[in-house]
């Protein structure tokens, strides 16, 4: 069991927070780690809103994907609970994937 601020939280999902700003992770048990959600990170490293940040992903993501880089060929879809409150399949990564970005 993790804690978050004064509320407890399943070590399944949990909300981190980088500079005051969300980033939905996801704990896998098989593999032992943390994913996190791509926009959610993306959306702090260029302090931008979540749409911004989503369509940066996108025309990124097409851009590696043709260049046959191995972080997105890797990347994985995990449902994670969007703003809306309902869980919707997300671009997540590893912390080894995301300070690799530039592995092809």
């Amino acid at each position: 069991m993790i804690y978050f601020g004064q509320k407890k939280m399943t070590k399944k999902q949990a909300i981190q927070l980088f500079q005051e700003r969300k980033v939905r992770t996801i704990w896998d048990d098989q593999e032992e780690k943390w994913y996190f959600s791509i926009v959610d990170v993306v959306s702090v490293l260029t302090d931008s809103d979540y749409q911004t940040a989503r369509k940066y992903w996108k025309v990124l993501k097409g851009r590696l994907s043709k260049e046959g880089n191995e972080t997105v060929t890797n990347c994985h879809q995990l449902k994670l609970r969007a703003a809306d409150g309902k869980m919707r399949l997300t671009d997540v990564a590893d912390t080894e994937q995301l300070f690799r970005p530039n592995k092809t």
